[in-house]
């Protein structure tokens, strides 16, 4: 009893200490607005976005979904490697808060500006803005999307491509004189992402996946009534009622004042129809850059340009060793440039259109191929006359397999890859079993048994004030492996108890500098046999791909068989069914990283983790208030500021030592 008590004496005088610090902090004054690097030689790129719900009819049939400024997708932002990005971002949706990630950007030094809802940042409440400031760090094809619920879903998207200057030109810019032609790649739902959500947190039998989608959208462009080429018994196989879109009935159509111009649900051949066909024109006898980003919701896609081969060049912003296909594969999250020429000479048979073919892969398709058209501005007709490519079979994992291990870093180009610290150990090695769960009768995705849930706080202003204690479960870390006599090729076991299944906003801690290896491993879901591709995004880093197998991963005997000359640099990377993934990186950003699986229903399940970077950093980092003053630090704001104080203060100020505050 004497020693319980003088621990609830010890408890109560840290809490008092942690409250004086906060009032001292709170008086202190408000530190500057949220600040990034220096840009680089070109100006800063300054943009104002409103975000709003719209009504638009991205597959001629309208929906209500997230745009910005009226649009869908939103606008694309170019700049170049060194520029000082500045995006204002007004909340107009409401009823709910929104946040912004750009995806591929490091945010050195801006960890608050990654975007992360409840991890780097606290959402912007409806009514509110905030200005995203950071560096465009590298050159490279990427784009950005909502990070909040599953707003992705909702169509809160758009490009971001950054262009190298003249000092730091990309290796292969001297292999195109066509010009530069982009992709963005997505799938499109006709429920909302409301209905969504609450199938996937319904118990047990009750659980409803959210199955395939409607469409997929090229450029936010698709056609859910009808397709552009002519349809086979391919195209039957995975849609009975799969129909060619008729020009002849357009003209109908598009005199239809209430469908076509009040909701916008004109055919694809309409004027200015928001389902219009993507054309890209093209000059004969030239070599283009193909740039292309898949943000699906769930899909992964192949693509292929008939009649053409492709030449890969970037995956993820970073150069790789040039391989031609005839087709690629894109998982959600990634990113590539491909070099195509239009070398074709138009003949009767081939009159100089050609189809672009996008379809789904890893998953028994149930949505039509999205299509687009090449056409050579010699071109004898307007469309393509010929059938559309079909797509690989969905599953021919090994195909596929033969493309990613394909990936390779550029030779000769180490300022553009840096090779990896090897063949030395890890300062830290962390493995992580995909699997799918049930917690409490409701389906999770889990890492290790544990599935993420995240707290009111944001983890970084819960470090930067050390509140770690009062914001989240700060007792222990998540756990690093699994146990060793586990079968991945077995359903988890209905009642495990030496191995229970749990929900946790863990995280794990890695020093500064420290040289991390992580190990997906993929196993089976509830169902027996049955194993998915994950595609894994790391926000803040990019990482180098050390090696694919299958089976269980063994320390011993796959670790010396890693790729130690030439891995592949990227930020988001597959783990195939029953098979392993390693991947390797420098903990050199301080902060606080997501690291997920890209695809949206499985991140809202729990399917991924947070990584804590350099706490004895973090007090360097000029984090600001507004970016942060939402749970437990906004409790500590209204409580210890009198209303004089709480206009004039913006921030907090960090903690003097990074030691946690006592587990609640």
């Amino acid at each position: 009893m004497a020693k319980a008590h003088r621990s609830d004496h010890l408890a109560v005088v840290q809490q008092l200490l942690l409250c004086c610090t906060l009032v001292v902090a709170l008086a202190a004054p408000a530190t500057s607005a949220a600040s990034a690097p220096a840009p680089g030689p070109a100006e800063a790129k300054k943009v104002t976005w409103d975000v709003e719900y719209i009504m638009w009819a991205p597959d001629c049939q309208q929906r209500a979904m997230i745009g910005i400024n009226g649009t869908f997708p939103g606008p694309t932002i170019t700049a170049r490697a060194g520029d000082l990005v500045s995006v204002t971002v007004n909340n107009k949706l409401h009823t709910e808060g929104v946040v912004i990630h750009w995806h591929g950007m490091r945010q050195v030094g801006t960890p608050w500006a990654d975007g992360t809802a409840s991890i780097s940042q606290c959402a912007i409440n409806p009514g509110e803005s905030f200005t995203y400031e950071f560096v465009a760090d590298k050159p490279g094809t990427f784009f950005y999307h909502g990070h909040f619920g599953m707003q992705r879903a909702a169509g809160l998207y758009g490009s971001l491509i950054v262009e190298a200057t003249a000092e730091q030109d990309e290796p292969y810019r001297k292999d195109y004189d066509g010009g530069e032609l982009n992709m963005l790649l997505s799938d499109w739902y006709h429920e909302n992402v409301y209905a969504q959500a609450a199938g996937l947190e319904r118990k047990d039998k009750h659980f409803q996946w959210i199955g395939e989608p409607q469409t997929i959208l090229i450029n936010g462009r698709g056609q859910y009534e009808c397709m552009l080429g002519k349809v086979t018994n391919y195209h039957r196989g995975i849609d009975r009622y799969a129909k060619t879109c008729v020009r002849g009935k357009e003209a109908k159509l598009c005199r239809d004042k209430d469908r076509c111009l009040m909701r916008s649900e004109c055919g694809p051949y309409c004027p200015k129809s928001q389902c219009a066909p993507v054309v890209f024109d093209v000059e004969p006898g030239k070599t283009y850059r193909l740039r292309i980003a898949s943000t699906t919701t769930l899909s992964a896609l192949n693509l292929q340009v008939e009649g053409h081969s492709l030449t890969v060049v970037e995956a993820d912003g970073n150069p790789v060793e040039p391989f031609t296909v005839k087709d690629i594969d894109i998982y959600s999250g990634e990113s590539y440039s491909v070099l195509l020429t239009t070398s074709q000479m138009p003949t009767f048979y081939r009159p100089g259109a050609f189809w672009i073919s996008v379809g789904v892969i890893g998953r028994r398709p149930k949505t039509l191929p999205a299509t687009a058209v090449l056409r050579y501005t010699n071109s004898k007709l307007q469309w393509p006359s010929s059938v559309p490519p079909k797509t690989p079979t969905w599953d021919d994992i090994e195909r596929s397999k033969r493309f990613t291990h394909s990936i390779k870093a550029l030779k000769n180009n180490d300022a553009a890859t840096p090779a990896p610290p090897a063949p030395k150990r890890a300062t830290r090695t962390i493995v992580m079993l995909n699997r799918q769960i049930l917690v409490g009768e409701h389906v999770k995705w889990a890492i290790n048994n544990v599935s993420l849930t995240l707290p009111a706080t944001p983890y970084l202003g819960a470090y930067f004030y050390g509140l770690q204690g009062s914001a989240f479960d700060a007792t222990d870390e998540a756990p690093s492996g699994f146990p060793d006599d586990y079968n991945i090729r077995a359903p988890p076991a209905a009642k495990d108890n030496d191995y229970k299944a749990r929900v946790s906003d863990r995280v794990y801690e890695l020093p500064d500098g420290a040289l991390v290896d992580v190990v997906l491993q993929n196993a089976d879901m509830l169902t027996e046999t049955v194993s998915e591709t994950h595609p894994w995004h790391l926000h803040g880093h990019d990482f180098w791909v050390m090696g694919y197998g299958d089976g269980r991963y063994d320390a011993k005997k796959d670790f010396p068989k890693l790729n130690t000359d030439n891995p592949p640099l990227r930020n988001t990377v597959v783990v195939f069914p029953h098979g392993w993934t390693v991947l390797r990186f420098v903990a050199d950003n301080p902060g606080a990283w997501a690291f997920h699986c890209h695809i949206e229903p499985h991140l809202h399940m729990g399917m991924g983790a947070v990584f804590i970077e350099g706490v004895d950093k973090m007090q360097d980092l000029n984090v600001p208030g507004e970016a942060m003053m939402c749970g437990v630090i906004r409790t500590a704001a209204a409580v210890h500021l009198t209303p004089a104080r709480r206009q004039r203060s913006t921030a907090l100020a960090p903690a003097q030592a990074p030691a946690p505050a006592p587990a609640p």
